[in-house]
């Protein structure tokens, strides 16, 4: 007989405009633990063990289904079909155009106003290879989101005996289309109700230049002598600090990254708790936002108790990159009719 080393179990949440919510849950060997729902398919809880050996969540989580989609922060769920901004909610594919619905002024903002993190996914517990993973599915539609083609995806989130979650984006579409996603996962490793503590490190030497409305220019910034210099592990409060005379006071910025030899893109620790994730992933890009606008409105996170706070987490988004040189260039990004793709993301935590 096979004994699972990794084992998973689903129960109901709550529920969402009158449909269930799931919940899914997978454990490992050391106690960690990791939690996904069926709405948005949003990554709910990252637990590890703290010093007593009780479970401590390291990422953002809210209280009820119906917070995630009150605020326009997209706390731990997952985004597509296209990460980032998509200026005037114009999409070219080989030089035909398509006129996308926009949710941020004129604007397209991860996927629009009904991208992939506005749905009831359908969610199961699947064995592969002696262990459990969960598996969420759903049919995109050109209805839907008003993207070209019905896309089909399904997103697999495995949890590994070495504390590694690996979060692996599958789609395939009905016709040439776009396909970017990313999990919005927000981290606080600390025992407090910010991250200004935390170190990070990421191997990128350049950010992309924003416009006004944070859409990428065809410009690349050398971040040597910047605050975005995190070549080296930096304090995030420090850093934050470093951009007191911006209007975001803090960071909302697309690093283009250069995956080491491990494929790690970015680290972040706690030195308090000796927490720490390494976030691997082979795209060219990611997003930082340091949560600098959080505030009391319609958040109720679990860990403040109801609070929304500036510098809460950091959200950490694996994206692809526009070539270099170009701006508003999708080339990078195509789904051609009829083939598949994936894209991974994995999370290293160690405590």
């Amino acid at each position: 007989m096979t004994i699972n080393s990794i084992v998973g179990t689903s129960q109901k949440f709550d529920e969402y405009q009158g449909q269930q919510v799931d919940k899914f849950t997978l454990v490992n060997s050391h106690h960690v633990s990791v939690s996904v729902l069926t709405l948005g398919s949003t990554l709910y809880e990252l637990n590890v063990p703290d010093a007593n050996g009780q479970p401590h969540n390291i990422v953002l989580n809210y209280q009820h289904s119906a917070d995630y989609l009150k605020n326009p922060f997209y706390v731990c769920m997952a985004i597509g079909r296209v990460a980032g901004r998509i200026a005037n909610g114009k999409l070219n594919i080989d030089g035909k155009s398509y006129s996308l619905p926009t949710n941020e002024g004129t604007t397209t903002l991860h996927g629009g106003p009904r991208g992939f993190n506005t749905f009831i996914w359908h969610g199961e517990i699947v064995n592969q290879h002696g262990n459990d993973v969960i598996v969420m599915h759903r049919i995109q539609t050109e209805v839907d989101d008003h993207f070209p083609g019905d896309m089909d995806v399904t997103i697999t989130y495995s949890l590994s005996d070495d504390d590694t979650v690996a979060i692996k984006f599958d789609a395939k579409a009905t016709e040439d289309t776009v396909f970017n996603p990313t999990q919005h996962t927000y981290f606080n490793l600390g025992n407090t109700d910010t991250i200004k503590q935390h170190l990070i490190k990421v191997n990128s030497s350049e950010v992309l230049e924003l416009d006004d409305k944070k859409i990428p220019t065809a410009n690349r910034i050398n971040v040597k002598q910047t605050p975005w210099d995190f070549r080296i592990f930096h304090q995030l409060g420090r850093a934050i600090k470093g951009m007191d005379n911006t209007t975001e006071h803090g960071f909302d910025d697309v690093f283009a990254v250069a995956p080491d030899n491990n494929h790690m893109i970015a680290e972040l620790e706690d030195p308090e708790t000796n927490r720490a994730v390494a976030i691997e992933s082979q795209r060219s890009g990611m997003i930082m936002f340091t949560a600098n606008s959080f505030t009391h409105d319609h958040m109720n996170f679990v860990r403040t108790n109801g609070i929304g706070i500036p510098y809460l987490g950091v959200a950490l988004e694996p994206m692809t990159l526009p070539k270099p040189g170009q701006d508003r260039d999708f080339s990078e990004m195509i789904l051609r009719k009829g083939e598949q793709q994936e894209a991974t993301i994995k999370y290293h935590v160690s405590y």
